[in-house]
This record gives C-alpha cells, structure tokens and sequence, in this order.
C-alpha cells in the first residue's frame, strides 16, 4: 500500500485513503506523519497540512514521552497534547506495515475520553464525578472503558481496566451475562436497573461481594448511541440481611413432614452454601424416637445421633459420618457445656485437633484437613428449656471468617429451628405413643380354635398421615364356630386408635353373647352413637357453630363360621365385603347390603349365610389394602381376587403375596388383611338327639350321653357330662318348650348343647341355705369350662364346654 507522496510527504491516493477513516495517522519510517484523516483532524485539532512531515512525538505528546518500536505492533495508553493547551489520554494502536518506502504503520488514536466523546465535559467528569461514593465508568460501543472513577476502582478492583474491554477486565462477568446485557442496551436503548451480581473487592480480592449495576445508553443529538454508562454499588450488607431474612424464613417454614431428621436436613440444606460451606447436626437419640427428652447436664457425656449432613459442592470429597451413627462429647467437652448453658461458641481460627465439633466422632478431624476450614460456629438446638442436639457451621471457600455478628444470627436462626425439630418431636413422639397403644391393643395371637386356619397382617399409615384405627380380628365361639372381624375407624392418631380398642373390645364382649351378625352390628352402632354423644362440643370462632371434638365413624365386616353347619352368615356396616375362594379356585364376592356405617344407623343390618365347605378360603380386609392413589377399590379388590386363586397355598405365603402387589410406601391409610381357611367338624363328632317333652326322659337323655362318650373314648368325663345333661335337659323340660334336642360336639373341646323352642333366659342364682333348688346352674358353672347361651329364630340354645381329658 505504497504511493507517491507530494512535496509535503502527502500523497492523494492517501488523502483518499484516509478520508473516512477513524481518528488515524499514516508514518514512514522515520516516524513522520505522512497521512492524517479527517477523524484525527477532529479530534486533536491539527490540520493535515500543519502537521504532516512532522515526527509523531513532537505532533501528539506534550513532552515527546511517546516511544514507538521500530518494528512489529505495539500498544498503549498515553497522554498527548492537545491544541486548546490540556492533555488527552489517547489509547495508540500501532500496526506495521512493510513497503518500498522502508517502515511504514497505521498509527490509531482512540479518545479516552475527550471533549469529543458524546459532548461529556471532561471537566465535568474529572472534577464532579471521580469523587462519586457510587462507582461510575463510561464506555465506547465496543465495550471498551474510556473513563472511570476511583469508586469504581475501590468497589470492584482491577485499576488498570482503561480501554480494555469489560470481558478482558471481568471475565467471570462474560459468564453472568453481564456483557450480554450491556450490549442489549447499546441495541435497544432500554436500560438496566439494580442489576446484582458477584465479584471481589479492592481489599479483598479473594472475598465474595455483591454488586448491583445499572446500564444506560450514551446517545448523540441523532439519537445514535456513542456508548454506554453504568453505575456499580457495593450491596453486599444489604444483600446479605436479605439472604438471613430468607434462611430465616425458610428456617420458620421447614419441618412440615414433621419428620426430625428430614427437619435436621432441610435446616442445613438451608445455610449452604450461603452462610457456611459446611453443616452438621446432631441430634439427641429421644427427638429421633420420640421419647422422653433429658434436661444435659454439663458433668455427664453427651449421647447425640448424626442427623444431618450438608457440604457445598467442591469443598471436601468425603463426609465423616452416616445418618444415625453415635456422637458422643465428654464432660468437659466445649460441646458439652455448650448445650448445658445454651451459648453458642465461635472459632474463627479453626485447629482441627482441637475443633469443638471434631470431637464428637472420627473421622471429623480428617474432613476438617482435607476442606481446609478455617473457622466455626457451634450452637445447641434448643426452645422452651428442652435442649435437641446442636448445630455446627464451618467455613472453607469465603476466606473471611464467622463473626460475633454471625453468631448472633445464626442462634436467632437455631431458635427458628428448633421450633420446627419440637413440633416434629411432639408428632413423633405421639405417633409412638399411638403405635404402642395400637399395637397393645390390636391381638397378639389370633384364636380360631380347629375351625379355620388363621393368617393376617397390619401395617400403619406412614409417619405423615399418622397411625389409624384398622383391626382385624377372630373369635372363638361356642359349638366350635369363629366369629371373623375387619374394622375401620375413621381418622388418625391417638384418638383412632383408643376409638379401635373400644370397638374391639365391644365386638369381643358382644360376640360372647353369641347375638347373630346382624344384631351384633346393630348394637355396636348404638354403642358408637352413644359415644359420639358423650363427646365434648367445642365452638368454632369463626363459624360460629359447635363441633364435637374426638368424634369417629367407623365400618366393620362380622362373619360366623359354622363348621357343622359348613355354613358362614356375615353382616356388613358400611365395610367392603370379603372376597372368597372356592376349593376348585373360583373367587366370588358375596351379595352383601351394604349397611350403614356404624354411628349412622340410617339402615337396619342384613345378615347373608353363604355355603363353606373344606377348605374355603374367606379374605377379610381394610379399604387401605385395596385402595390407593392410583387405584381404585374396586381394581384393588380384583387384583386381590387373582391372587387368591389358588387355595391351597400357604396362608402365610398368600398374605406375603396380596401385600406386596397391593401395598406401596409410603401409606397414605392403615391397611389390614385376615385369611381364613375353613375346616369342618365330621359328622362321627356330632351327636344330635330329639328328646321328648317328658321329665322321665331325662335319664335316657344321661344314657345316651354316656354310649356317645364311650364311643369316642372320653369316659372320664362321664359323671361332669351326666351332672350337665341332667340339669340341662330337666331346665329345658321344666321352663323351656318343645322341641328339645340335645347334641353333642366332640372338637378341641368337648360341647353339650340343648335346645328348647323357649326365649326365657337362664339365670345363674346362689341359692341359700334354705332353699330347696335353684343350684343346677351353679353345679354347671362349677363343673364346666365356659357355658352360656344364645337365642335363635325358633328358640335358644344352652351350652356348656368341658376341657377335653390331657
């Protein structure tokens, strides 16, 4: 790029050349200006012709200071001199250029700033601006800094920023978007205000700040932006009482699931990273049961579990411990005295061999080392005197460490959390309380005797919902039958579970007056009635209505199993009726009326009798076995038909089966099941005789009794079973009506039954001394195991058991 240059060094071509270019000098090689463009012109004020063939030093520097290479490029910022008597800070590109003429360059100047930079008064800046406590800086549209002042400098560091652009200054910028946002506002023109991002300081170059900035456009007369401005401002305090306003609020928010150790991890997942890079909790072993909490004591160790654990990511590989490992702190431990007088204590020089936290288990040493913390805050987890366990902080990335003023804040944040871990404390330990009471209260053993074969499961609602009021249940009966029970209260917690004691207590004292289901529901609806009745009304406020505190309702499934007979007659209140598999493995589940809840007493109760014979599979169970979220009942009550196909398998294998297609965790309700296989008694053990109305007939009543037992080899019981038979039969002959039968059940007991068309119940009287009778049915109860009696549709029935001879 060589031409002819005229007699004052100047060529047209050049003129040309240079005649839109930016503020731009040409020079050959002995350093003189061979070239000047119109922008240069401009901007320092000099004429083409008064300057050219002059050397550039003494053109543009005020002292001849400007040192240029001979070869290669060079770049700098420098001071030149301007024609109106001030200096300018120029930025000067120099590019080498090769040609016949020897040396040759483009020398570029770019104001930094002038008089000429979008009509800013230098002055203004410079002598109003620089001194601004808020940080200012002034840019060209390629980003570049072209003015700042020393508050810029003091807030976020990096002095030598001039003409460099702000990605080449703040590189970590670029990656917060801060570029990209600036040159959105170069485009559009919309500024950006309050724009917060982080970065170090001047005095802290390692330290972690917060800035916020605010982009405007600078424009021409035209319109047409010739840069941009921004303002920065140190909110690192105000940005930090909002970050411990938030984890203040999020400390008063969490522990919903009511769950202590999910609290314990919630409250240290709150502090990380914002506060401290890492978080151990500690908790005592009776806020994880939900037991009695002990008041510490500063002369005895410190038991605790490890409850939770956060680290910030990158801040040590390893944690020193699992969930639920052992935490002990001696006597004279920091820790110990820390939770005895509930102060917090503060290492701000951290020496891991004598750290306040490492010494509650190994391997915290090592962690302390290898994420070379530097300081610590302990505080105990205390409210309302009861002390939970403790908190420990510990800082590593932020380089400054805790102070007295992070202390304060971070037992202020302690007491927010430990409201949160006793609420979690009194659910857990209710949901103990009500799993003891429900577990002493559901049976232990199941009791069937030889009738049916007895298998069945339980198992509570997850912690969240809280136990329930679910039971299952079997009865021993007399004549060998079993009564078969699935209940339901309504409802949650303590109270369910004390409303399913009383019912099953009801059920068990109402099943030994051997009433038919029907009946027996029908009372035990009465029952709940009466108990909704006695509960207490409390006034709603702001309904303005009462309520009945402690109120349940309940449903419940009765079912008798008649092994003579082979027969099962059931009843339902408002329950789900049983699903039953026939010995070839057909399912079917009985026609029952579905029956009014219990409490409710809208309906009468039905009772339905089905045929059972050997090995009949009868499946009684709780809606939450079958019903779930994603299913409905009655695909629940399918699903548990298919499994039940086959009824010959073990109970206890079908009970593992039917629970682990059916149930999924967590539990939203209790869910309950009981499998009953069926078992008759044989005819060769059941011995019935039709006795006539007639006193003499008593004695033949005692002969046949005596042929029957011989038959089965119970002699001994011979002169029992005659005294029975005798009072028995003469009752039935005196007080009762025909026909009179008598019968004989030879099972795990042996059972003398007889039955007369009479409703007039026995009475068991203690005769006096001068009383010539009214003793037979004391000798009875003398002689026998159990006896009592029960009404049918065409009469009663007394009965009497006698243990079988060992």
């Amino acid at each position: 790029m060589t031409a002819a240059p005229n007699d004052r060094g100047h060529s047209p071509q050049l003129s040309a050349a240079l005649a839109g270019a930016p503020a731009t000098a040409l020079v050959d090689g002995a350093v003189n200006v061979i070239g000047w463009s119109e922008a240069a012109q401009a901007l320092l004020g000099y004429r083409a012709e008064e300057i050219l063939g002059r050397s550039v030093n003494a053109v543009l520097t005020s002292d001849g200071s400007l040192s240029l290479p001979e070869r290669g490029e060079w770049s700098g910022v420098t001071r030149v001199r301007h024609r109106a008597g001030h200096d300018l800070r120029l930025e000067i590109r120099l590019c080498a250029m090769g040609g016949a003429e020897g040396r040759g360059c483009w020398l570029m100047a770019m104001c930094v700033p002038g008089e000429a930079f979008s009509g800013v008064n230098r002055s203004l800046l410079d002598g109003l601006l620089s001194h601004s406590p808020v940080g200012m800086a002034i840019m060209d549209t390629d980003l570049r800094y072209v003015w700042f002042n020393d508050a810029l400098v003091r807030t976020s560091g990096a002095a030598d920023r001039l003409g460099r652009t702000v990605s080449a200054v703040f590189p970590a910028e670029r990656v917060a978007g801060g570029e990209a946002m600036m040159r959105r506002v170069l485009e559009t023109g919309a500024p950006v205000v309050d724009f917060e991002y982080r970065g170090p300081t001047l005095s802290d170059p390692t330290g972690d700040h917060m800035y916020s900035a605010s982009f405007f456009r600078l424009e021409d007369d035209h319109g047409s932006a010739t840069g941009l401005c921004y303002l920065v401002v140190d909110v690192t305090e105000r940005w930090r009482r909002h970050q411990r306003e938030l984890i203040l609020s999020r400390a008063h928010a969490c522990g919903k699931q009511l769950d202590p150790v999910r609290a314990a991890q919630e409250l240290a997942e709150i502090c990380v990273p914002d506060f401290a890079d890492l978080v151990s909790i500690d908790l005592a072993e009776a806020v994880v049961q939900g037991g009695e909490i002990l008041e510490a004591s500063a002369q005895s160790s410190v038991h605790l579990q490890h409850a939770a654990h956060k680290v910030a990511s990158g801040v040590c590989a390893s944690t020193p411990e699992r969930t639920g490992d052992a935490v002990v702190y001696g006597p004279e431990s920091s820790a110990a005295r820390c939770m005895a007088s509930g102060a917090g204590i503060l290492e701000t020089t951290l020496d891991a061999t004598l750290s306040a936290w490492g010494e509650g288990a190994t391997g915290r040493v090592e962690t302390i080392d290898e994420g070379m913390f530097h300081s610590s805050i302990m505080v105990p987890l205390c409210t309302g005197g009861i002390t939970f366990g403790l908190a420990t902080f510990l800082r590593a990335r932020n380089k400054q460490p805790f102070t007295q003023d992070d202390l304060s804040f971070i037992q202020q944040f302690a007491a927010h959390g430990s409201s949160a871990l006793a609420a979690a404390h009194r659910f857990t330990q209710e949901r103990r309380i009500s799993l003891s009471l429900q577990r002493s209260l559901l049976p232990g053993q199941l009791g069937s005797g030889e009738a049916v074969e007895i298998a069945w499961r339980y198992f509570p609602a997850s912690e969240e919902a809280g136990v329930g009021g679910d039971w299952v249940d079997a009865i021993p009966l007399s004549a060998a039958r079993v009564a078969l029970v699935a209940g339901d209260v309504v409802g949650h917690g303590v109270n369910a579970a004390a409303a399913m004691g009383r019912l099953r207590a009801a059920v068990h004292t109402l099943a030994a007056m051997d009433l038919p289901p029907d009946e027996l529901l029908a009372h035990l609806d009465d029952f709940v009635k009466r108990l909704g009745e006695e509960q207490p009304r409390l006034k709603d406020s702001t309904e303005g209505d009462y309520g009945l505190l402690g109120t349940f309702g309940a449903s419940c499934m009765y079912a008798i199993y008649d092994p003579v007979a082979r027969t099962c007659t059931m009843a339902c209140a408002g329950h789900p009726p049983p699903v039953v598999t026939q010995r070839d493995g057909t399912t079917f589940v009985p026609d029952l009326p579905a029956g009014s809840p219990l409490g409710v007493g809208e309906v009468p109760f039905e009772s339905v009798e089905i045929s059972c014979p050997d090995g009949s599979l009868l499946a009684l169970f709780t809606d939450g076995l079958v019903e779930d979220q994603t299913r409905g009942i009655d695909e629940g009550v399918a699903e548990l038909r298919s499994i039940l196909r086959d009824p010959g398998a073990p109970l206890e294998r079908l009970c593992d089966d039917a629970v682990d297609a059916l149930l999924s965790l967590p539990l939203r309700d209790d869910a309950a099941l009981l499998l009953a296989r069926t078992t008759s008694v044989p005819c060769s053990r059941v011995a019935t005789w039709e006795i006539p109305d007639n006193p003499a007939t008593v004695s033949d009543a005692r002969a046949l009794a005596n042929r029957q037992l011989d038959e089965w080899g119970l002699g001994d019981l011979r002169f029992t079973t005659e005294l029975i038979v005798s009072e028995l039969v003469t009752n039935a002959i005196r007080y009762g009506s025909a026909p009179i039968r008598l019968r004989l059940i030879r099972h795990d007991v042996l059972t003398c039954e007889v039955v007369d068309g009479s409703s007039t119940s026995p009475r068991l009287r203690h005769a006096r001394t001068t009383d010539e009778g009214g003793r037979g049915l004391f000798l009875v109860a003398q002689a026998s195991q159990r006896w009592g009696y029960r009404y049918t549709s065409s009469g009663k029935t007394i009965w009497v058991e006698q243990d079988l001879p060992g």
